[in-house]
């Protein structure tokens, strides 16, 4: 007896004289038509009974959620919606389901009753095609660098450093809560912790990524990270994932070539090896569109905006001239942007990234060049003093999607820099150490992997591309 998945089957598309398969029931249609899905595609098999061949009570436990195996022939369907289906001569529950409680019920269901049920809505096909999305990405983003000479290494998710200076973070302690040691200052004595010093779950990978980009040249993190920003929005998760590829010897220009054929060679995998789920998620999103009224829906469908991507150049703008090709658009001028571009040093909304893209250019854009007050402490300082070697890629839909830069590597601009950010230097050693021993030019980006599958499958919360969000007040499942 051959056992194969049914994506295989429905690839191969002929018929076999004997097959085995195993699923989830997802409809039983007049005691004699079982659609049945093994998670493998987003098509369902037909699979027909005779229902003299079968007991009343084994058929009557045929529902909804059931797990099933299924023997018979597999032939050309005689019906319309399917080319093959199988003669169904075995048939065995592996698993039942109470038709009264299975909340997932071949009806549609509102995306916040699905969170509710996270453990269960893979089983329907708009999250089975997501989460297939996601590890199609997964790979795709391992491939490319690996197939281009980077190293995979994994940071650590305990540190006791903030990457980003913001101060939310985390904090990772084996202390009693309720009766912490203190010392003579009053304080918790975080050196009778755990680790013997305050530690926190990191925010970023990049500073121990920048370490080892300067020993084996090409690297790259691919791993979680964490934020205790307490921000409820369809955008922020507290979990999340992150891609950060470091490269010695590179500058801003060398980094952002590298990260347009990242980008490129990611959706130009997904468009060829994930078709099908791409397309059911693209007429899902026209459908909701129609509900729309006329100025809030999306000017591209799904496949459309992945292939704007892969098929333009992506335009090179620095951070001066898009303010002032802001400061003079219509929607700024008419008071149509939500935050108003009236100087240079403000930090740009997505609102202005996507103007940018989808008006302007339409392309996607790299903006930089940023001013250094509103930049992370260890991008390079330009020559004028007041800007930085960041870089931006804007996307549509959804505006920023990448941010990188060239990393600082002179020790003296670097120390000041954390000087006057209050940053001290006994905490980042070590990074330090990097610019006194051996240092070199070197750049970077990050790339927050569940955006990336927000943009891939045109889901519009951040909550349903990851299988279980970690959010304020939400740490279910």
């Amino acid at each position: 007896m051959i056992t194969k998945s049914i994506a295989q089957l429905l690839k191969e598309n002929s018929p076999l004289e004997q097959i085995t398969l195993k699923g989830w029931v997802r409809t039983f249609r007049a005691n004699r038509f079982i659609a049945l899905n093994d998670g493998s595609t987003i098509n369902n098999i037909q699979c027909v009974v005779n229902f003299e061949d079968f007991e009343d009570a084994l058929l009557k436990r045929i529902t909804t959620g059931a797990a099933i195996e299924v023997s018979g022939e597999l032939v050309e369907s005689q019906g319309k919606g399917q080319a093959l289906e199988i003669q169904v001569s075995e048939l065995n529950i592996l698993g039942d389901s109470d038709p009264e409680t299975y909340p997932i019920q071949p009806k549609k269901h509102s995306f916040e009753f699905l969170r509710e049920n996270a453990h269960l809505r893979t089983r329907t096909n708009t999250f089975s095609a997501v989460m297939r999305l996601r590890s199609s990405l997964s790979f795709a983003i391992h491939k490319y660098f690996n197939d281009n000479g980077f190293y995979y290494m994994h940071t650590p998710i305990i540190t006791g450093s903030d990457a980003e200076g913001a101060g939310e973070m985390f904090r990772v302690s084996t202390l009693d809560p309720k009766q912490p040691p203190l010392n003579d200052s009053g304080d918790v004595d975080y050196k009778q912790d755990f680790f013997g010093k305050e530690t926190n779950l990191t925010v970023s990978g990049q500073l121990e990524a920048e370490s080892y980009a300067m020993s084996l040249g090409k690297v790259y993190t691919f791993g979680p990270t964490f934020r205790a920003e307490n921000s409820n929005t369809s955008r922020h998760l507290a979990e999340f994932w992150m891609i950060e590829p470091e490269v010695a010897f590179m500058e801003l220009d060398g980094n952002m070539d590298l990260a347009e054929d990242f980008m490129k060679s990611v959706l130009k995998y997904i468009l060829k090896h994930n078709r099908e789920d791409l397309e059911f998620l693209e007429k899902r999103l026209l459908d909701e569109e129609k509900t729309k009224p006329q100025n809030e829906r999306s000017s591209m469908a799904l496949i459309e905006k992945i292939k704007f991507v892969v098929d333009n150049n992506f335009k090179r703008v620095s951070y001066t001239e898009a303010i002032d090709i802001l400061r003079n658009s219509k929607p700024n001028k008419k008071k149509k942007f939500k935050y108003l571009i009236d100087q240079w040093g403000a930090d740009l909304q997505s609102e202005h990234e996507r103007y940018l893209v989808e008006k302007h250019f339409e392309c996607p854009v790299i903006l930089f060049d940023y001013p250094a007050n509103i930049k992370a402490f260890y991008m390079r300082l330009n020559e004028d003093g007041k800007t930085v070697r960041a870089m931006d890629i804007l996307f549509p839909g959804i505006g920023e999607m990448v941010g990188g830069s060239q990393r600082e590597e002179r020790l003296e601009v670097l120390v000041e820099k954390m000087k006057a950010l209050d940053i001290p230097e006994e905490e980042l050693w070590w990074y330090l150490d990097l610019r006194k021993y051996g240092t070199a030019v070197h750049s970077g980006f990050g790339l927050g992997f569940e955006r990336l599958v927000m943009f891939v499958t045109g889901m519009g919360n951040i909550r349903d591309v990851i299988p279980y969000p970690r959010t304020p007040q939400n740490a279910e499942f």
